[in-house]
Protein backbone atom coordinates (compact mmCIF):
# COMPACT_ATOMS: atom_id res chain seq x y z
CA UNK A 1 0.00 0.00 0.00
CA UNK A 2 1.30 3.45 -0.90
CA UNK A 3 2.00 5.97 1.85
CA UNK A 4 0.11 9.25 1.85
CA UNK A 5 1.34 12.70 2.89
CA UNK A 6 -0.11 16.07 3.71
CA UNK A 7 1.41 19.48 4.18
CA UNK A 8 -0.10 22.72 5.40
CA UNK A 9 1.56 26.11 4.97
CA UNK A 10 0.79 28.95 7.36
CA UNK A 11 2.16 32.27 8.54
CA UNK A 12 2.28 32.95 12.27
CA UNK A 13 1.34 36.38 13.61
CA UNK A 14 4.14 38.61 14.85
CA UNK A 15 5.08 37.68 18.43
CA UNK A 16 3.15 34.36 18.39
CA UNK A 17 5.78 31.88 17.18
CA UNK A 18 6.64 30.52 20.63
CA UNK A 19 2.97 29.88 21.45
CA UNK A 20 2.39 28.39 17.98
CA UNK A 21 5.24 25.89 18.41
CA UNK A 22 4.14 25.06 21.95
CA UNK A 23 0.61 24.27 20.73
CA UNK A 24 1.70 22.28 17.65
CA UNK A 25 4.17 20.26 19.74
CA UNK A 26 1.37 19.37 22.18
CA UNK A 27 -0.70 17.60 19.51
CA UNK A 28 -0.66 13.83 19.58
CA UNK A 29 -0.31 11.62 16.55
CA UNK A 30 -3.60 10.67 14.91
CA UNK A 31 -4.36 7.03 14.18
CA UNK A 32 -2.51 6.06 11.01
CA UNK A 33 -0.15 9.03 11.18
CA UNK A 34 3.43 7.76 11.04
CA UNK A 35 5.45 10.97 11.14
CA UNK A 36 4.85 14.67 11.71
CA UNK A 37 7.21 17.58 11.15
CA UNK A 38 6.98 21.33 11.63
CA UNK A 39 9.37 23.12 9.28
CA UNK A 40 10.22 26.82 9.44
CA UNK A 41 10.43 27.94 5.81
CA UNK A 42 10.64 31.72 6.17
CA UNK A 43 10.08 34.68 8.42
CA UNK A 44 7.14 33.44 10.55
CA UNK A 45 6.23 30.94 7.78
CA UNK A 46 5.87 27.26 8.65
CA UNK A 47 4.89 24.05 6.92
CA UNK A 48 3.41 21.18 8.87
CA UNK A 49 4.21 17.91 7.09
CA UNK A 50 2.65 14.53 7.93
CA UNK A 51 3.17 11.00 6.64
CA UNK A 52 0.23 8.61 6.81
CA UNK A 53 -0.17 4.87 6.42
CA UNK A 54 -2.96 5.47 3.87
CA UNK A 55 -5.22 8.08 2.33
CA UNK A 56 -8.07 6.64 4.41
CA UNK A 57 -6.19 7.28 7.68
CA UNK A 58 -5.77 10.94 6.70
CA UNK A 59 -9.45 11.22 5.79
CA UNK A 60 -10.43 9.64 9.11
CA UNK A 61 -8.27 12.18 11.00
CA UNK A 62 -9.71 15.29 9.32
CA UNK A 63 -11.99 16.28 12.18
CA UNK A 64 -9.08 15.94 14.64
CA UNK A 65 -6.85 18.02 12.34
CA UNK A 66 -9.54 20.71 12.02
CA UNK A 67 -9.78 20.78 15.82
CA UNK A 68 -6.01 21.23 16.01
CA UNK A 69 -6.19 24.08 13.50
CA UNK A 70 -9.02 25.71 15.44
CA UNK A 71 -6.81 25.68 18.56
CA UNK A 72 -4.18 27.84 16.81
CA UNK A 73 -6.30 29.79 14.31
CA UNK A 74 -5.98 33.04 16.30
CA UNK A 75 -2.16 32.74 16.07
CA UNK A 76 -2.16 32.70 12.25
CA UNK A 77 -2.33 35.43 9.61
CA UNK A 78 -4.63 35.28 6.61
CA UNK A 79 -2.64 34.10 3.60
CA UNK A 80 -5.20 35.43 1.11
CA UNK A 81 -8.95 35.83 0.70
CA UNK A 82 -9.05 32.54 -1.22
CA UNK A 83 -6.94 30.49 1.20
CA UNK A 84 -7.77 31.77 4.67
CA UNK A 85 -5.05 30.95 7.24
CA UNK A 86 -3.66 27.77 5.64
CA UNK A 87 -2.65 26.38 2.28
CA UNK A 88 -3.14 22.59 2.46
CA UNK A 89 -1.99 19.89 0.04
CA UNK A 90 -2.03 16.10 0.17
CA UNK A 91 -1.22 13.15 -2.06
CA UNK A 92 0.42 9.79 -2.49
CA UNK A 93 4.16 9.54 -1.88
CA UNK A 94 5.67 8.50 -5.21
CA UNK A 95 9.34 8.23 -4.28
CA UNK A 96 11.59 8.23 -1.26
CA UNK A 97 15.35 8.40 -0.97
CA UNK A 98 15.18 6.65 2.43
CA UNK A 99 12.23 4.20 2.36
Amino acid sequence: MEKFANCVRCCVREGCEEKYLEMVNSWGMAEGQERAYTVKTGDREYIFFGVWSSEESLINARSEMIGNLDSIRDLLEELSDDLGVTEPRSGFIKSSINP
